[in-house]
């Protein structure tokens, strides 16, 4: 015994009481007390002294990735080498570290830990740590009593192998959020204790592995844009306890199955952004449980609405775009959650329901085929309602007790009938989600700060425009639909110009109203703001969105930060050509469904734009381009129009100089006019002297003329005197013929 275990022994020992025994059988007993008693101390202090100890093999396969992937063990855990020490070891808290791990210490009695939880999730968000990148290492698949492997939020590459199937123990598996590739192996059919798969928003491509089936314990899958393909696995018939299924922005395709209608436990479902066949199966009555049901973009098939009469618990419904005919239900009030509702884009005939869900607050019905008389319910000012581009009456009939549109609507019915005919613009630029801006080249952008959401739409004073918005960002809390930001943009003259956005979770529609007819320059400014650079997880997201003009898709799958060559803050300006025949013009910002959803943070996807401008191309505005009361517009001669009439060898530009000089500009204008707007006079004579300036690079181009003709930018001081015109030798007819009152084309301006 040593000197310390005699010390302890001394204070701890309690002294024996001597039986009376005749010797020598008292001392005989007392060694024998003795003897048991130290025997008693010294096991218990052995069993102290011992703590349990990580399974070697598990802790050698732990220090190798982390020594692969760089990183190291946060505080609270693997206290002096010890692996499955302090809170690593505590059942009661937790896994929050990142990195961390769990550990059970109650095998072998207590004296082996092995390592049931590995989170290494969103490094670059802890302590300043780096992401962790490469592929997956082998030592991995070797930590076999593994129930819990979060590797998500990460820039991991390469496949994910089949010795994923060694971890037959796991029951959680999230590897979201990396750049991972190849096909998802069939292996992963093996980890039959599976509640939670999260594969989404990677590189994967192939097809669903059918052996998933047999994880019949399934109860979460997350495969939004993972890359994935084809058709859904019959097998997947099996995963009768599947609530949460995130399906969008793949490839999937074939009909939808009917099979889904035998998930009866399933209360989240979210189709978007395939290529998927309808109509919706009629087994869909059988998802009672069903809160949130999200399918959009089904080709095919006539999808009636007559499965949603057993879904009580629907919170959300979107069923945008999906060939859906027939007319509202009219029971659609009995469902006493709905919030939201999302019919737009589909063949909807009829009225609208008398009554509406006490509880519905979000409702998008356009572009359908409705009409009829509106109910009071429209009115109420806690509802949000789009029925744009539908055939509501905007007229009152005789009968007066007959309720019309609410205020705006009128103008966004499919006919768009405000100034149809009788076109009071030319052209119209709007500074998208924020106050009004003048570019650098004069053009004045009108305000667009009006307060949008889910099921919104807004028409201007002078009705010259309007906007539309339908979309509901992803499980967002606290959703945008307006951004702003302080970053300058580099690459353009008009930085402010980008300092303000309109962002839209689903379907973002401008329309030029009371337009001339004729071509149109379209042209558009985009920048991206919310990823980051490529070196953390945040920079893996992608807005992906259609652009169409006029009905006709001009973008596919537009990427804004492609465009920037892979950068955010970069200014993209994307022009386009469009033709008005009826006098209104349609620019759509579409989310098909493509593109993430959740990177950097739920409800980053979706059409964002900063300004628009559009003007005319092809033809010389015949419209004073000011709303039909403006003032300005009392001079201005019914159907008349001051224009340019340019006669080679008729015209003094030496003597219009001259005029314009002495501020006398309006000698040039043609004095048989008998009404007159000096203003506009004044620009047209400022414009022409512009074109007539000898260096190229100081003459406007024609979409610079044309919107200073029309108002929508400034027109430059001119200050310097062509160089030609001090060359030049007008002979005195000429001057004569500038006096000269008779002649129809004496003037620089003139009649048309």
């Amino acid at each position: 015994m040593t000197r310390g275990q005699s010390n302890e022994l001394k204070g701890k020992i309690r002294r024996p009481t001597v039986m009376k025994v005749a010797p020598p059988y008292g001392l005989l007993v007392l060694a024998l007390c003795l003897g048991f008693t130290a025997r008693v101390v010294e096991a218990k202090t052995r069993r102290n002294s011992t703590r349990p100890v990580t399974e070697p093999s598990e802790a050698r396969a732990i220090n190798v990735i982390f020594a692969w992937w760089r990183i190291s063990a946060g505080d609270g855990w693997n206290i002096s080498g010890e692996l499955c020490s302090g809170i690593a070891s505590d059942n009661g808290t937790e896994l929050n570290n990142r990195p961390g791990i769990k550990c059970d210490c109650t095998y072998n009695s207590g004296t082996t830990c092995h390592i049931h939880a590995l989170r290494v999730h969103a490094t670059s968000d802890w302590n300043g740590s780096s992401n962790v990148t490469g592929p997956l290492p082998e030592e991995l698949w070797s930590l076999t009593y593994l129930n819990s492997l979060d590797l998500a939020q990460n820039l991991l590459t390469g496949p994910l192998p089949p010795s994923v199937a060694n971890l037959t123990r796991l029951q959680y598996l999230s590897l979201s959020i990396n750049a991972l590739s190849g096909e998802l192996p069939k292996e992963l059919g093996k980890l039959t204790q599976l509640r939670p798969l999260a594969v989404s928003t990677n590189n994967f491509s192939g097809t669903l592995p059918p052996e998933i089936g047999n994880c019949t314990k399934l109860e979460q899958l997350y495969i939004d844009s993972s890359g994935v393909s084809g058709a859904i696995p019959l097998t997947f018939a099996n995963l009768v306890n599947m609530q949460t299924v995130f399906a969008s922005d793949n490839e999937l395709t074939g009909r939808l199955p009917d099979f889904i209608g035998s998930w009866s436990k399933l209360t989240t479902l979210r189709l978007e952004g395939n290529s998927l066949q309808g109509p919706i199966p009629s087994t869909f009555s059988n998802l009672t449980a069903l809160k949130d049901l999200r399918i959009c973009d089904l080709s095919n098939g006539n999808s009636p609405l007559d499965f949603l009469t057993n879904m009580k618990s629907l919170t959300t419904l979107m069923l945008r775009n999906n060939n859906i005919s027939g007319s509202i239900p009219s029971n659609l009030n009995e469902h006493p959650s709905l919030s939201l509702l999302f019919l737009g884009n589909n063949r909807l005939t009829g009225s609208l329901p008398r009554q509406k869900a006490s509880k519905l607050q979000f409702i998008d019905l356009s572009y359908n085929e409705l009409s009829g008389s509106i109910p009071p319910w429209v009115f109420d000012r806690n509802l949000q309602l789009n029925l744009v581009a539908n055939n509501f009456a905007t007229e009152s009939p005789n009968n007066s007790n007959v309720l019309l549109l609410p205020s705006g609507l009128n103008c966004l019915q499919r006919s768009f009938p405000c100034n149809r005919g009788d076109p009071q613009y030319s052209s119209f630029a709007i500074k998208c989600g924020g106050p009004q801006m003048r570019s650098a080249m004069g053009i004045v952008h009108e305000a667009d700060n009006e307060t949008l959401g889910p099921s919104s739409y807004y028409v201007s004073r002078e009705r010259r425009w309007a906007v539309s918005n339908t979309g509901l960002p992803s499980s967002s809390s606290n959703p945008e639909y307006k951004s702003s930001f302080i970053y300058q943009i580099p690459n353009t003259r008009d930085p402010e110009l980008f300092h303000y956005s309109r962002i839209s979770a689903g379907s973002l529609r401008y329309y030029g109203l009371g337009l001339e007819n004729g071509g149109y320059n379209v042209t558009l400014h985009f920048v991206e703001t919310k990823f980051d650079d490529p070196t953390v997880w945040k920079s893996l997201g992608r807005r992906v969105f259609d652009i169409y003009i006029q009905g006709n898709l001009a973008v596919k799958n537009f990427d804004i930060r492609k465009e920037a060559g892979g950068m955010s803050l970069i200014a993209v300006v994307m022009e386009f050509t469009a033709r008005v025949t009826e006098n209104h013009l349609e620019i759509h910002l579409f989310w098909a469904g493509k593109g993430t959803c959740c990177v950097p943070a739920h409800g980053t996807y979706g059409p964002t734009i900063s300004a628009i401008s559009v003007t005319p191309a092809d033809f010389i505005p015949t419209v004073r381009n000011n709303p039909p009361n403006d003032p300005a517009n009392k001079k201005i001669r019914t159907g008349g129009v001051v224009g340019i009439a340019v006669s080679v060898g008729a015209i003094s530009f030496s003597s219009a100089w001259h005029c314009h000089e002495k501020k006398r500009e309006l000698e040039l204008v043609d004095s048989n006019l008998t009404e007159l707007n000096e203003d506009e006079a004044r620009r047209l004579i400022g414009v022409a002297l512009l074109c007539i300036q000898s260096t190229p690079a100081a003459r406007p181009s024609m979409s610079r003329v044309v919107a200073m003709l029309s108002g929508d930018a400034e027109i430059p001081c001119v200050t310097s005197k062509p160089g030609y015109l001090t060359e030049w030798n007008f002979s005195d007819i000429t001057s004569k013929f500038l006096m000269d009152p008779d002649s129809s084309t004496s003037s620089l301006v003139t009649t048309s």
